[in-house]
């Protein structure tokens, strides 16, 4: 019988600059609940902090930040909010926040979101003496038509990102020819619609039983689809600069 996921928000205090993000998570996470096969989903924004990815508000005007940080800069959209391309996702303001920032200083993305998850997840390994865990950094974002914000993942680590369901049967025998699920992106907006988006300081979440393969060696083209190839491309294609 498949086991129910579960998801567990971790409270924690107010993760600072100059903590260890390592030494915070053993802190605050009961140990027993990081287990073999356990995912743990941390907000991309304490790993920004634990990295020094912060950008004093006197120093530059946020409109000129957000075209420094972007990948792919494609402009104001609604509301006067940039619309972007950042480490593979389509994004607000190249994921530049101000919220929850301590100094009020603006928040940026990892550098490599990736080397942070991978980074955070053989520590843990070693001094936990686990072979198998799963990271997941999560940010939120909107989409169009629809309001609110929903989680997902900028990064990942220890696991497949995706499901291949491609020749399987529905319930009617007949194959499938194009569905693939995303499982890190999902498993991303459950955590974060338990980790709150406010002041909950639940900047952690221990996922178990997550229906997903464990592995060294995920690769992040296993997830992202380069601009040219994107079915969405139609979208936002008169945007994109040269």
């Amino acid at each position: 019988m498949t086991k129910s996921m579960m998801i567990s928000p971790i409270q924690t205090s107010v993760f600072r600059q100059g903590d260890d993000l390592v030494e915070f998570i053993l802190k605050h996470v009961d140990v027993s609940l990081l287990h073999e096969k356990a995912i743990l989903a941390i907000t991309s924004k304490i790993v920004s902090i634990d990295e020094g990815c912060l950008v004093p508000l006197s120093s530059i005007d946020k409109k000129d930040l957000i075209r420094r940080e972007a990948d792919h800069y494609l402009g104001e959209i609604g509301f006067g909010v940039s619309l972007t391309i950042k480490h593979g996702l389509l994004v607000a303001a190249a994921g530049i926040d101000e919220s929850n920032s301590e100094s009020g200083d603006y928040i940026v993305y990892p550098k490599d979101p990736y080397v942070s998850a991978e980074r955070i997840r053989q520590a843990l390994m070693k001094r936990l003496g686990l072979s198998e865990l799963g990271i997941i950094l999560t940010d939120s974002r909107t989409g169009p038509l629809r309001l609110g914000v929903v989680g997902v993942s900028l990064s990942y680590a220890g696991f497949h990102p995706l499901r291949n369901m491609i020749g399987q049967n529905d319930i009617f025998g007949r194959p499938l020819k194009m569905t693939k699920i995303n499982l890190t992106d999902s498993l991303a907006a459950a955590a974060v619609l338990m980790m709150g988006e406010a002041a909950e300081k639940c900047p952690l979440a221990i996922i178990q039983n997550a229906p997903v393969e464990f592995t060294d060696f995920p690769e992040r083209s296993e997830l992202e689809v380069d601009p040219s190839e994107d079915m969405y491309l139609p979208l936002y294609k008169n945007l994109m600069k040269p």
